[in-house]
């Protein structure tokens, strides 16, 4: 527990004007796991643009009310959102709206770009002036850049594509054409679906388009645009196959809801097999295998099915409270845990515990955790740990910019044991990690240093709030 998400998009086209607002809306409450921190929804009703964006849940910045002042329309397009680039400021609330010499746009992002930094100062050079501290502008920029000597948005997003590096999952909505895109290193996920009535719909998980009644039809491919707009649904695939594949690890581990499919690889069988290995690599003497709610369930689930321990339910989530990221402070986060986890008392009260959770990053929610179980009774906790040490920071969407507060960089699993107050630790290896999705490619550098693309030079996730206050400093 304690990394934090990075977004989700999602995206819809009728071909008559439809509660679009209500479908983005529904889509968005399947996609919160993703992102916490704000929101928004832009309509496009015949090439007139109305959109809705705040902090918050999904939940508290739409109401009904809301949402009835919001016309119905033939295309949205909505984003929930944890930033990994820019702080938290309603500025910095997508999707993005640009209007531009040759019409409107809305972009909503999924990722994090490697290079933001380089292209944000080119622009700023050459004159563009930014109203947020988000990566996502950048890229609307280059797109509104491209499209100004480009025929179609389709072939300006191509051509920005030359110039992004990193992760993105996008989708875009024009007057006219609602489009998606996938970065040819696949990092971040990306499906549509198709309703009954025809309806179009994009999301970063199938598990979003069934909560609005759409067939997923497939996932994009790394590099792929897809065009849904008067001439069909057109794929483009120009990009396609010029990277290895390396989807996001850690979206299986974590990141996506169980009963999402990525890439044609369950998620909740993904967390079984992270917790067969686990049993296997890590065995434990014990009573009981307990998991954190929600995403190390299925690994306990897993653990217990190979190690013939029981699996009980030892812990309770608080299901009317945001995960822990959402407070920025240490002491806030101890709070929160205390509001968000309690404990069955008759179920670990004498038992040796294998606790099952997905991460370790600061090991301060894990330790507050063992702590629980302890003053419950417990006798012995084994920690297993779906995932392996956090070890590098993540440039992709995770939001791990810093060895500094990573308790594997200064601690070996011994001595990380003793701190969490656990009688034995273990980690999945990474040499393991391959056998939870089967062959396909995968991104595993915060795990271990191997990084698809260049480390950017300025790795910190407030650089253009930091860029932006020391300009404010110089000009005064």
């Amino acid at each position: 527990m304690g990394v934090h998400e990075e977004c989700g998009v999602f995206g819809v086209i009728s071909p008559c004007a439809a509660d679009v607002a209500g479908m983005a809306y529904y889509g968005l409450y399947a996609l919160q796991h993703r992102g916490q921190e704000s929101c928004g929804i832009v309509i496009n009703d015949d090439g007139v643009f109305s959109s809705y964006k705040d902090l918050g849940l999904v939940s508290e910045v739409f109401s009904a009310d809301t949402l009835s002042r919001l016309p119905r329309g033939n295309m949205a397009v909505g984003h929930v959102r944890y930033g990994t680039t820019g702080g938290t400021s309603r500025s910095n609330c997508q999707p993005i709206e640009v209007n531009h010499q040759k019409g409107k746009m809305a972009l909503a992002h999924n990722g994090n770009l490697s290079n933001a930094a380089q292209l944000r100062n080119a622009l700023e050079l050459s004159g563009a002036i930014f109203h947020t501290t988000s990566d996502t502008e950048t890229i609307a920029y280059i797109v509104t850049r491209e499209r100004l000597r480009t025929p179609s948005i389709e072939d300006a997003l191509s051509a920005a594509m030359n110039t992004l590096e990193g992760a993105y999952s996008l989708v875009l909505m024009s007057a006219q054409k609602l489009i998606c895109a996938r970065d040819p290193y696949g990092f971040r996920p990306l499906c549509y679906g198709r309703t009954p009535e025809g309806l179009y719909v994009a999301a970063s998980e199938n598990c979003a388009l069934e909560a609005v009644g759409a067939r997923f039809e497939r996932d994009l491919e790394p590099g792929e645009i897809l065009v849904f707009g008067p001439d069909g649904v057109i794929s483009r695939r120009e990009h396609c196959g010029s990277r290895n594949k390396k989807l996001c690890i850690f979206e299986y581990i974590y990141f996506a809801r169980p009963d999402s499919v990525i890439d044609g690889v369950s998620v909740h069988g993904a967390r079984i097999q992270a917790g067969k290995i686990l049993a296997r690599q890590h065995p434990a003497q014990a009573d009981l295998v307990v998991g954190v709610p929600d995403s190390g369930l299925d690994a306990a689930l897993g653990f217990s099915m190979e190690s013939g321990i029981p699996y009980g339910i030892g812990l309770i989530k608080n299901k009317y409270i945001g995960r822990t990221f959402i407070s920025p402070g240490q002491s806030a986060r101890l709070d929160q845990v205390k509001i968000k986890l309690g404990v069955i008392g008759e179920s670990v009260s004498g038992k040796r515990v294998v606790l099952v959770d997905d991460s370790i990053v600061r090991g301060t929610t894990s330790g507050r955790i063992v702590g629980l179980l302890r003053e419950a009774g417990a006798s012995e906790i084994h920690m297993r740990i779906s995932s392996p040490p956090f070890l590098h920071p993540c440039y992709y969407g995770t939001d791990i910019d810093s060895r500094e507060h990573l308790i594997a960089c200064h601690h070996d699993v011994t001595e990380t044991a003793k701190i969490l107050g656990a009688d034995s630790l273990g980690y999945l290896p990474v040499t393991e990690l391959h056998s939870l999705i089967g062959g396909q490619g995968y991104c595993s550098a915060c795990f271990d240093g191997d990084y698809p693309t260049p480390v950017p030079a300025d790795t910190r996730r407030n650089r253009f709030e930091r860029k932006l206050s020391e300009k404010c400093e110089k000009n005064s």
